[in-house]
C-alpha cells in the first residue's frame, strides 16, 4: 500500500512540475551563457552574479569602457536590464531588453527578439 501510494504521488508531483513550463517553452542552462561572446565586432560577458557589459570595438569601445547591465535567463526568456541616466539631473532609468533564446550551447548563443530580429553570437573565452 506504501508502494502504491508512494508512485501515485511522484506521479502527482513529475504532472505538476511538467505543467509549470508553458507548452513549446524550452530550459536553457544559464551555466553555458558566462563567459565572452562575439558577433563579428560586437562582444558581451556574462558573468556568474547575473552582471554583464557589452562592447563594440567598431565604436572603439573596449572591455573596460562597456555598458553594464544585468541579466537574467528563465526558461526561454533572456532579459537584459541596463540603467542609464534619463536627464541632466541624475535621475536613472532601468530599461529592459527582453530575448527569446533560440539556441544555447556551449560554442554558441542565438536569441531574438519581440521583432523577430535574431543574434548570434559565438563563445571566445
Amino acid at each position: 500500500m506504501k508502494k502504491t501510494v508512494l508512485i501515485a504521488l511522484a506521479s502527482f508531483l513529475v504532472i505538476c512540475i511538467t505543467s509549470c513550463i508553458k507548452d513549446g517553452e524550452q530550459s536553457f542552462d544559464e551555466g553555458l551563457l558566462y563567459g565572452k561572446w562575439q558577433s563579428g565586432t560586437l562582444h558581451y560577458r556574462y558573468d556568474t552574479d547575473h552582471t554583464g557589459v557589452t562592447w563594440d570595438l567598431a565604436d572603439d569601445v573596449m572591455e573596460n569602457e562597456g555598458k553594464k547591465f544585468s541579466w537574467s535567463l528563465i526558461n526561454e526568456e533572456f532579459t537584459h536590464i541596463y540603467v542609464t541616466e534619463i536627464n541632466a539631473y541624475g535621475t536613472k532609468a532601468s530599461i529592459p531588453k527582453v530575448y527569446t533564446v533560440i539556441v544555447l550551447t556551449a560554442t554558441r548563443l542565438e536569441y531574438e527578439d519581440d521583432f523577430g530580429k535574431t543574434f548570434s553570437f559565438t563563445k571566445v573565452k
